[in-house]
């Protein structure tokens, strides 16, 4: 693409500069041999109204009393009627330019010059157009490289944001790029990261209440059909039995679907070194607390490995981090630690912590206690749900925020990505 602009650019660029140049040089040849020309014909002129007066009055002509308006180096010819021609100057062997007056006595007076002084000025004049092509040329390409630039570049990347959207990156992007065609490219892409974002949340409240559901009924049904399987009746105990077995069958499918659930929608997640991840998340963040009087407290346990997706993990901390510092208060702490076959990651604070009324709320979109959008938390809940996590609020009041991320099973190799299994969805 950059190329592309680069190219139509240079040679719009060089087309123009062509089109104005060649007839511009063309022009300037033309003018100086006029100009040459024209101050030949009016010191021929003027020689030939004074040797006109000098006959008038019957006086002999004389060339000499002329010989100032004849230019150095140059030649005057004087032909008069029944006389032989007169000369005055140097004698021209090379190309000469020649202007011949007519006198009014029956005579004419021709002057020359060398044409070398004229061809020499109009060399000059052809460098100069040539350097002023040259130079349009170069400030062209130098405004094609920078327009190209300044194009391609947010081409870019859009593609890359697409890209990054298509492969489940669902964080926001506040970069603009002062065209307004391609800024609304971007908000777009955000519009549709947010509700890409709440449509995998949604999925998510979606399957707990639908398992949640199934497994409620699918409980009862066993423990009706285990009382039938002790009932004397043998028939029917044999008969509860098999319905019995065949519920335990569905219950394990229900857990392998769940279970395939989880796993497609965390397909590009991968091993990550957590405690690598959250000691660059909080340096970033150091510097603002730090700007309004507040410091951030970083508690990690070593030789944490969790299954995520680095961007939606830097921008789901961020989020809670941000959350910190603009509503909270005091020191912001934040912590991992392993819990079971869980890593937990918490992000607390020492401010008022969240209203009771709101707590229930917190991660629904547009949900806000001090102006903002509420779209930050529900963003955040869903890019850690999308890598088969969990975001929960753990204490209102101070507000602490927990993340509950997998940690990689047996087998897994850190550093390789996690191919997604053909799962149903």
């Amino acid at each position: 693409m950059r190329r592309r602009i680069l190219l139509a650019i240079m040679l719009a660029v060089l087309v123009t500069a062509c089109s104005l140049g060649i007839p511009l040089g063309y022009t300037a040849l033309q003018i100086v041999e006029q100009i040459t020309r024209d101050d030949l014909a009016a010191r021929a002129q003027g020689i030939a109204a004074r040797l006109d007066d000098e006959i008038a009055n019957g006086r002999q002509v004389e060339l000499r009393r002329v010989a100032v308006a004849v230019p150095v180096d140059g030649l005057l010819e004087v032909t008069l009627p029944s006389q032989p021609v007169r000369t005055i100057g140097t004698e021209i062997t090379e190309e000469a330019v020649t202007e011949e007056v007519p006198m009014v006595q029956q005579g004419t007076v021709r002057l020359s010059v060398p044409a070398g002084p004229m061809r020499t000025r109009q060399t000059q004049v052809a460098l100069l157009v040539a350097l002023v092509i040259i130079t349009t040329v170069g400030i062209g390409a130098v405004v094609a490289m920078v327009t190209a630039r300044r194009i391609a570049r947010p081409l870019r990347h859009v593609a890359d944001r697409a890209s990054r959207l298509g492969a489940g990156d669902f964080r926001l992007d506040s970069t603009r790029y002062d065209l307004a065609e391609l800024d609304s490219v971007a908000e777009a892409l955000d519009a549709s990261a947010t509700a890409l974002a709440h449509l995998i949340q949604r999925e998510r409240d979606l399957v707990g209440d639908v398992s949640h559901q199934l497994r409620s009924r699918l409980t009862a049904l066993q423990l009706r059909l285990e009382t039938l399987a002790s009932v004397p009746d043998e028939e029917t105990a044999s008969e509860a039995r098999a319905g019995l077995a065949q519920a335990d069958r569905l219950a394990e499918v229900l857990d392998e679907l769940l279970a395939a659930a989880r796993v497609a929608r965390a397909g590009g997640a991968e091993p990550v070194d957590l405690a690598r991840e959250l000691t660059a998340i909080a340096e970033e963040w150091r510097k603002p607390l730090r700007a309004d009087g507040r410091t951030l407290r970083l508690r990690l346990q070593p030789n944490l490995i969790v299954r995520a997706t680095p961007g939606r993990l830097r921008e789901a901390i961020g989020v809670l981090l941000d959350n910190a510092h603009r509503h909270g208060g005091g020191t912001v702490t934040l912590t991992a630690r392993v819990s079971g076959e869980t890593v937990v990651v918490e992000v607390a604070d020492n401010g008022p912590g969240v209203p009771d009324e709101l707590a229930p709320h917190i991660f629904d979109r547009g949900v806000s206690g001090a102006g903002s959008t509420g779209l930050g938390l529900a963003l955040a809940r869903a890019l850690v749900d999308s890598d088969g996590g969990r975001m929960e609020l753990s204490t209102a009041k101070p507000a602490t925020f927990s993340v509950f991320l997998r940690m990689p099973r047996a087998g897994d190799v850190t550093g390789v990505r996690w191919p997604a299994e053909k799962s149903p969805r």
